[in-house]
């Protein structure tokens, strides 16, 4: 869909508006009102702050996703297992939540009523006494709503996570990674021009992908990328995140370069799946952890931390995901580096080396910058 923003007028503004007045964030007495204006771009960059999504106040087809989905509070309606068409809204996630913090595994807290989560709720209503139909109606509600905290010692998913990356065992021989270069096709992403040459997002993404990608695949790893270097047209973040769930991807790492009007912002910034109450993809935000701290450290780039969003790459991958941001192509700074196929190089290393400390159990754990990338791929390839 065309994004909608400030300036637009129109049935879908209208939509737009009912919904953020629902959630408290515009006037409710101005509900009538089809003109996208400056009250509205504020409102639509404070839903999209609170949710961990892009708050550039444009409504596309993500924001939409969100804001519909935002209609649903826990308890209005009941949630069921629907097939072929999941339940999808915030009282789903809200409920995934819930579930989560009590220590059933619902995997991850995606919004939507999949078979995992009626399974998670049947467990539960088993246990409470309740006929375990997976259903979530009045009665569940209740019981939900009077028990506790169930699991102590950690966080629940933590526990199951690391403990899955511990049982993998050490070596990356033969795990699957997923490496999705950002953009592509009619959508370039970020262009800048530079005296007689033009840089683009898409190209130089698709450039640390390739060299990422031999550099995983001597390690032993299977690698596969979610598009060639000149695609008829660009996946949407959805459809990658599908890819890779049906690629059985053991992580996601997809990559970017930010940009901003300000040529005086600079630096790197990786990306996990987590939202704002605290409920996160705990081995997404470990290797999320990982990457910055290895690129800061190999690179010298601004260590601009690592953040929990919930944009749909990140939160509807079945794997731990991080998006990385490799410094802003419209910084002189920072593209004078990103340009120099050896600061790139450099770059894959840490990754590869973050990718590396995935899998060492944590008391084994290395120093960042440590690992010599070089005498893991001859160790590897000996």
């Amino acid at each position: 869909m065309r994004p909608i923003r400030r300036g637009d007028r129109g049935p879908a503004v209208r939509e737009i508006r009912s919904v953020l007045v629902g959630l408290d964030l515009l006037d409710g007495g101005v509900t009538g009102l089809d003109d996208f204006d400056t009250a509205t771009d504020r409102a639509v960059r404070a839903f999209q702050q609170s949710r961990g999504l892009s708050a550039d106040g444009q409504v596309g087809a993500e924001t939409w996703r969100a804001l519909d989905a935002a209609r649903w509070r826990l308890g209005a309606r009941t949630l069921y297992h629907s097939v072929p068409d999941p339940l999808r809204g915030e009282d789903v996630r809200a409920l995934q939540e819930r579930l989560l913090e009590m220590g059933y595994d619902v995997g991850r807290a995606d919004s939507i009523y999949g078979v995992r989560t009626a399974r998670a709720l049947a467990q539960f209503q088993r246990e409470v006494g309740l006929a375990s139909d997976g259903t979530c109606g009045p009665q569940t509600m209740h019981a939900l709503r009077r028990l506790g905290r169930k699991v102590v010692g950690g966080r629940p998913q933590w526990l199951r996570e690391s403990e899955a990356f511990r049982q993998s065992g050490p070596d990356l021989v033969g795990k699957v990674i997923v490496i999705d270069p950002g953009h592509g096709g009619v959508d370039p992403g970020f262009v800048v021009p530079d005296g007689s040459l033009r840089w683009v997002e898409a190209d130089l993404a698709y450039d640390l992908a390739s060299r990422l990608e031999g550099r995983l695949g001597a390690a032993g790893m299977r690698v596969h990328l979610t598009r060639g270097p000149a695609p008829t047209a660009a996946l949407p973040d959805l459809a990658r995140a599908e890819l890779a769930n049906q690629l059985g991807g053991d992580l996601l790492i997809s990559l970017h370069l930010d940009g901003h009007p300000n040529p005086e912002a600079d630096g790197v910034a990786t990306y996990h799946y987590g939202t704002g109450s605290g409920v996160t993809s705990t081995m997404g935000e470990r290797l999320a952890g990982l990457v910055q701290r290895e690129i800061v450290v190999r690179t010298g780039l601004r260590d601009c931390h690592t953040h929990a969003k919930t944009w749909e790459l990140l939160r509807l991958t079945r794997m731990p995901a991080v998006r990385v941001d490799v410094g802003y192509l419209t910084s002189p700074v920072d593209r004078e580096r990103l340009v120099d196929p050896l600061f790139r190089d450099r770059v894959v290393d840490a990754i590869v080396a973050a990718v590396q400390r995935m899998y060492y159990p944590q008391e084994q754990d290395v120093p960042t910058g440590s690992i010599d990338v070089r005498e893991l791929r001859a160790a590897l390839s000996a």
